[in-house]
C-alpha cells in the first residue's frame, strides 16, 4: 500500500511535465496559454501547437498586418536539434477602427496555429519546447508585454492525441481563411493596389484584407467588383507605400461571413494592366482624357525644347505669304508628320514595354548615340539656314517651289522632327494622358497619342485652314533672308543643349569625341555647299561622305563613362539621390520628403530646378519644415525611377510628388513657380 501511494505521490509531481498545456499565464487584459494538438508525439510526425489568448473585454491583439497601428504577436521558438516550427497560421482578421485610423486584428478568443515538425530520425526520449512570445494588446490604450512558455512531450513508437485539446484546435481550423488556388495578379499603379482574380463560383465578396503592411490604405473605401468571372479589387496606397513585394496574400470575405485566402503575384507586363483596367473603362473619362491630351499638345507647342524646330515651320508659313492653297497643303502634311510620329513613338513603347522594358516617354533620349545623332541633324539644318549649304528647297520649306512634292516631303519631315525634339517634354495635362494610355489596351492607347499630335498640330492647322488667321501672315519678301538666317541660332543653341546631355551621360571624353564628328559635319555642309555652287567637283562630294561616315562612328567609338548620380548629390549639399529604400526610410521616420523625377535632356525639368526648386524662398521652405529633397536622375535608362514614375500615372519627367506626415502624398504642378513649394508645405503644415 505504501508503495503505491509512494507512485502516485511521484506521478502527481511530474504530470504537469507531461500535460499537453503549458497552463494559463496572465498579463494586463490578457490570459495566454500554450498547447498541443498531441500529448505524445512519434519521430517523423507533424503536428499543431496553439498559442491561445483570451483578452478582456474589448481588448484585441494585432495580425500580421497590424493596419495603421500596432503589431503583429511574434513567436521565437527554442527547440532541439531535428525539431522545427512553421510560420504563424493567421485566423481570419476583423477590421477595428479607432477614427481616423483603421487597424487589422482580433477580439475575444484567439488560436494562434504553428505547425511542429519532428526528424524521423529523431532519438531523444522527450520533446522540450520552449517559446519566447512578444504581443500587444489595445483598447484606448496598447500594452505590450512578452512572456514564455515552457512544454515537455513524451516521444514514444506511437503518437498519442491530447483529447481535451479537440475541440480547441477544431476550433482554430474554423477561424482560418479557406486557401483557394486561383489564377491572380496585382499592381500599384496610378495611386491605388489594384488585382484581378480568375474567382471560381464562391458567394459574393464584400471586403478583403490584404496581408503586405504598408501597401493600402486601411481606412479608405474598397472597391470590389465582379466582371464576369473576374474578380476586381482596388483601394488607395498607403501613405507610407514605398516598394510593393513580389507576392502577397490578401482574405476575401464574402457576404456570408465566409473566408479565403489567395495569393497573388505581382504583374510587370502592361498586358496584365490592362486586365485590371478593363472592365472599368468610362466613356465619359476617355473622352475626357482625348481632350487633356489635345489640350497637352496645344501646351508643347510652348514648352522650350519644341520651339527651335518649330521656327521652320514659322518660316515655311511666311514664306507662302497669301498663297492659302500652299499654306493648307503645308499644313496637312506637317500634321501628318506629327499625328504618325506619335503614334510611330506609342507603337514602339508598347512593344517594348510588351518585351519587359522599362521604358517611358522620351525614352529615346536615354540613348547617348541617338543624342549625339541628334546633335548633327540640328547642327546641320542650322547650317543650312545660314547658307553654308542647302538641303533643297522642300527639305526646309522656303521658296516657289513648296507645292511640288519635295515641299510636301519637307513638311511632313518636320513635323517628324518635331515630335523627336519635343518628346523629353511633358506639358501641363499630357503627363495625366500618357498615364493613362500606357494602362490602356493598344488601340486606346494609340488613339490618345495621336489625340497628342493633332493637338501639337492644331495651331498651324488653324493658321492655314481659318481665312481670319491666315490674312494676318506678311507677305513674301526680301526680309525672309534674313529672318531664315537669324532662325537658325535656335537650332544651334538646341545642338549645344544636346551636346551638354550627351557630355552629362557619357562623360567629357566622349563629348570631346563628339565634337569632332560636329567638325566633320560642318566640313562635310561646307563641300556639299560648294559643289552645289558649282565650286567643286565630284572629289569633295566624296569627301563630303568620307567626313559624314566618320562623324556617325565617332560616337560608337567615344570613351563612355558611366555616370553616378550619388556623385552630384555629394557635391550638393541640398539634396540627396532618391532610393525606393532611402525613401521608405524617412517616411518610416516620419519625415516630410520632396521627390523630383528629373533628367538633362528635359529642359522643362531643368527650368522649374533653376527658376522654382533653386529659389531662395523654397530653400527656405524646405529648411523651414524640414523637408529631405530627393532626387532621381533619369537622364539615362533607370527602371526603378520608371517603376516609381507608374505609380503615380505618369510615363515621362519631371514628376514632383510632396510627401507629408499623415497626408496623402501630393503631386505637384508639372510647371512649378518659386511660390508653388512654399505655399504648398505652408497649407499642409496647417492641416490636422
Amino acid at each position: 500500500m505504501r508503495s503505491v501511494m509512494l507512485l502516485l505521490f511521484c506521478f502527481s509531481c511530474f504530470a504537469p511535465l507531461w500535460a499537453a498545456t503549458t497552463g494559463w499565464q496572465t498579463a494586463k487584459h490578457l490570459q495566454a496559454e500554450l498547447v498541443s494538438e498531441y500529448q505524445q508525439v512519434q519521430p517523423g510526425q507533424t503536428l499543431q501547437l496553439a498559442l491561445h489568448f483570451v483578452p478582456d473585454e474589448h481588448w484585441h491583439t494585432y495580425w500580421q498586418n497590424p493596419g495603421d497601428s500596432g503589431l503583429p504577436t511574434q513567436l521565437s521558438w527554442t527547440l532541439p536539434e531535428g525539431v522545427s516550427a512553421g510560420a504563424i497560421k493567421w485566423p481570419t482578421p476583423q477590421a477595428i477602427a479607432v477614427p481616423p485610423l483603421v487597424n487589422y486584428g482580433f477580439e475575444g478568443q484567439t488560436i494562434l496555429l504553428s505547425d511542429l515538425t519532428v526528424a524521423s530520425d529523431y532519438q531523444a526520449d522527450t520533446l522540450p519546447i520552449s517559446l519566447k512570445v512578444d504581443w500587444l494588446v489595445c483598447e484606448e490604450v496598447c500594452i505590450p508585454a512578452e512572456a514564455e512558455f515552457s512544454l515537455v512531450l513524451p516521444v514514444a513508437a506511437k503518437a498519442v492525441l491530447a483529447e481535451d485539446a479537440v475541440s480547441l484546435f477544431q476550433q482554430a481550423q474554423q477561424q482560418l481563411p479557406y486557401p483557394i488556388n486561383v489564377s491572380g495578379q496585382f499592381d500599384v499603379s496610378g495611386g491605388a493596389f489594384s488585382a484581378v482574380l480568375d474567382i471560381p463560383t464562391i458567394q459574393p465578396i464584400s471586403a478583403f484584407f490584404v496581408a503586405a503592411t504598408e501597401l493600402v490604405d486601411h481606412a479608405a473605401p474598397q472597391q470590389v467588383t465582379l466582371n464576369g468571372e473576374q474578380l476586381l479589387l482596388q483601394q488607395p496606397l498607403n501613405t507610407y507605400f514605398s516598394v510593393a513585394p513580389q507576392q502577397l496574400d490578401i482574405v476575401l470575405i464574402t457576404t456570408a461571413n465566409k473566408a479565403y485566402s489567395v495569393q497573388l503575384q505581382q504583374t510587370r507586363s502592361a498586358g496584365t494592366e490592362i486586365l485590371i483596367t478593363q472592365g472599368q473603362q468610362d466613356p465619359t473619362a476617355l473622352w475626357l482624357i482625348l481632350l487633356l491630351a489635345g489640350a497637352g499638345g496645344v501646351l508643347l507647342n510652348l514648352m522650350p525644347c519644341v520651339f527651335p524646330v518649330l521656327s521652320l515651320k514659322a518660316l515655311s508659313i511666311a514664306g507662302h505669304g497669301q498663297v492659302r492653297r500652299q499654306q493648307q497643303l503645308q499644313a496637312l502634311w506637317y500634321s501628318l508628320g506629327v499625328v504618325m510620329s506619335f503614334v510611330m513613338l506609342a507603337i514602339l513603347l508598347i512593344v517594348l514595354r510588351s518585351a519587359g522594358a522599362a521604358v517611358g516617354w522620351g525614352f529615346q533620349l536615354q540613348n547617348p548615340y541617338l543624342v549625339a545623332l541628334l546633335v548633327y541633324l540640328l547642327f546641320a539644318l542650322g547650317l543650312s539656314l545660314s547658307g553654308v549649304v542647302q538641303f533643297g528647297l522642300g527639305l526646309m520649306n522656303t521658296g516657289s517651289a513648296v507645292a511640288d512634292s519635295g515641299g510636301s516631303r519637307g513638311a511632313f519631315f518636320t513635323g517628324v522632327l518635331a515630335v523627336v525634339v519635343a518628346s523629353p517634354c511633358t506639358a501641363p495635362f499630357m503627363g495625366t494622358a500618357l498615364g493613362y494610355a500606357v494602362s490602356q489596351e493598344a488601340a486606346i492607347a494609340l488613339l490618345i497619342f495621336a489625340a497628342l499630335g493633332f493637338g501639337m498640330a492644331l495651331p498651324f492647322l488653324l493658321l492655314a485652314l481659318v481665312p481670319g488667321f491666315s490674312r494676318v501672315l506678311p507677305k513674301p519678301g526680301v526680309w525672309m533672308d534674313t529672318l531664315k538666317q537669324w532662325l537658325a541660332y535656335p537650332l544651334y543653341l538646341s545642338a549645344v543643349w544636346l551636346l551638354w546631355v550627351y557630355g552629362r551621360q557619357s562623360g567629357v571624353d566622349a563629348q570631346a569625341m563628339l565634337l569632332i564628328g560636329v567638325v566633320c559635319i560642318a566640313a562635310a555642309c561646307w563641300l556639299w555647299g560648294r559643289r552645289q555652287l558649282s565650286l567643286a567637283g565630284n572629289g569633295s562630294v566624296m569627301l563630303a561622305a568620307v567626313l559624314l561616315l566618320l562623324a556617325l562612328a565617332l560616337p560608337g567609338f567615344a570613351p563612355y563613362q558611366q555616370r553616378n548620380p550619388t556623385d552630384t548629390a555629394t557635391a550638393d549639399q541640398s539634396w540627396q539621390s532618391w532610393s525606393a529604400d532611402t525613401l521608405s526610410e524617412l517616411r518610416q521616420q516620419g519625415k516630410p520628403v520632396l521627390v523630383n523625377m528629373t533628367a538633362d535632356w528635359c529642359i522643362t525639368c531643368l527650368v522649374n530646378e533653376r527658376v522654382a526648386l533653386s529659389s531662395d524662398s523654397t530653400k527656405a521652405a524646405l529648411a523651414l519644415y524640414d523637408v529631405t529633397y530627393l532626387k532621381g536622375d533619369w537622364t539615362l535608362r533607370d527602371a526603378a525611377i520608371t517603376e516609381y514614375l507608374r505609380l503615380y500615372q505618369r510615363d515621362g519627367v519631371p514628376l514632383y510628388v510632396l510627401y507629408w506626415p499623415g497626408q496623402q502624398p501630393e503631386v505637384l504642378p508639372q510647371i512649378l513657380t518659386p511660390d508653388t513649394v512654399p505655399q504648398t508645405l505652408a497649407r499642409l503644415s496647417r492641416q490636422p
